[in-house]
């Protein structure tokens, strides 16, 4: 018998989406962000391995997957966002480096990293901003202009000790050109660890969904100018510093919108939410994770239902997809992509060999590996 409020959870040797391994490169140092850009205009996506134990920042070009330093001499880089700013048809980079764990030791170093005309020439990088604990980068176009801007959110605030990390975490912006921090009202507590970009209200503005110990709330930028935070669900259940959630994203069951997350922060639970009456209904749909940390969703298969990609980096260091086996979500069974083979910090979904199906590419401690969906259509 199952504990109450875990869903049923079928486990299965036979994948609906298959797919079939390929390793970029095994030789990374603390590999763990893996972003999808096309870097070089020729209309195939490219792979950055962003990996915080190495001075250089490296990306992969394909297919043929050949190797090229984007920046050297990085301190502790922790993550990146891509956005075209000016046009040009190769993004520019905004990079967090100087990161650790304890807020009051480090530096939050952001950087713009700019092409210098050949994409796999060093490119040059303009410091920003420091803010301690910067911690996850991501564009979004909060306005419905067009426009987007760089959020930033900081793992914890500045005076944050571990492990309690009892202080207010900052969220801010930046606006290109201008490149000056902007706060963003209404902060949260604790460790803010996941956030999420997404049109919430079909209205065209995105939103930002954040993962933290007070649980997942939503930070929108109204017509008015103003911002509003919601809480949409409290997380886990369990006392701080064990509350909350870690990492959060948004997926469809045909027309039926769902979240998961893992929880809480670095934790062992998969979870999905869905609406019932109003409210989001939490259910965890598996609890053997051990340092959950990789999460995306994607319809792998083509049937209209997404699925859900989760990694941990501890145990058995493996990567699972959830399926669910109905429209309503009731039942979820859970699949191998990469069980003992890959500890994923980070999963990525693009369709990187233009065969029009969903692939990923995910990376850890040493390992950048993408997997080729050749699932029948």
């Amino acid at each position: 018998m199952r504990a109450p409020g875990i869903l049923a959870l079928v486990s299965c040797s036979l994948m609906a989406a298959q797919f079939r391994e390929h390793t970029v490169t095994s030789d990374l140092k603390g590999g763990y962000q893996v972003v999808v850009a096309d870097l070089n205009r020729d209309g195939k996506p490219d792979l950055i391995a962003l990996a915080s134990g190495m001075k250089e920042l490296v990306w992969f070009e394909n297919p043929g997957w050949q190797r090229h330093v984007l920046a050297a001499n990085l301190s502790q880089p922790i993550n990146l966002a891509v956005w075209d700013v000016d046009g040009d048809g190769i993004p520019e980079i905004v990079l967090a480096q100087g990161f650790s764990i304890d807020p009051a030791k480090s530096a939050g170093v952001i950087s713009v990293l700019r092409h210098p005309g050949d994409p796999r020439e060093p490119w040059t990088a303009t410091e920003i901003d420091r803010l301690p604990a910067s911690h996850r980068l991501r564009w979004a176009d909060i306005d419905g202009s067009g426009k987007k801007v760089v959020i930033n959110a900081p793992l914890a605030g500045a005076k944050a000790e571990p492990p309690g990390y009892r202080d207010r975490a900052p969220l801010v912006l930046y606006r290109p050109g201008a490149w000056k921090r902007e706060p963003i009202p209404d902060q949260l507590s604790g460790v803010l660890h996941g956030i999420f970009i997404v049109d919430w209200d079909g209205d065209g503005r995105d939103a930002i969904l954040t993962a933290s110990f007070e649980g997942i709330h939503l930070f929108k930028l109204g017509a008015n100018g103003r911002w509003t935070r919601t809480e949409v669900a409290k997380g886990s259940p369990a006392p701080w510093p064990k509350s909350g959630s870690s990492d959060v994203a948004v997926g469809r069951l045909g027309g039926r919108r769902f979240l998961c997350a893992i929880e809480p922060w670095h934790g062992n639970q998969v979870v999905v939410y869905q609406e019932e009456s109003g409210a989001w209904g939490r259910h965890v749909i598996d609890d053997s994770l051990v340092d959950g940390h990789a999460l995306a969703v994607a319809d792998l298969d083509g049937n209209g239902r997404d699925e859900i990609v989760a990694g941990h980096r501890g145990g058995g260091r493996s990567v699972f997809l959830y399926s669910a086996e109905d429209e309503r979500g009731t039942r979820w069974k859970r699949q191998p992509l990469d069980e003992g083979g890959m500890g994923a910090a980070s999963c990525a979904v693009a369709d990187l060999d233009g065969d029009g199906k969903p692939d990923l590419a995910c990376i850890d401690s040493t390992r950048l590996k993408w997997y080729q969906n050749v699932t029948p259509r």
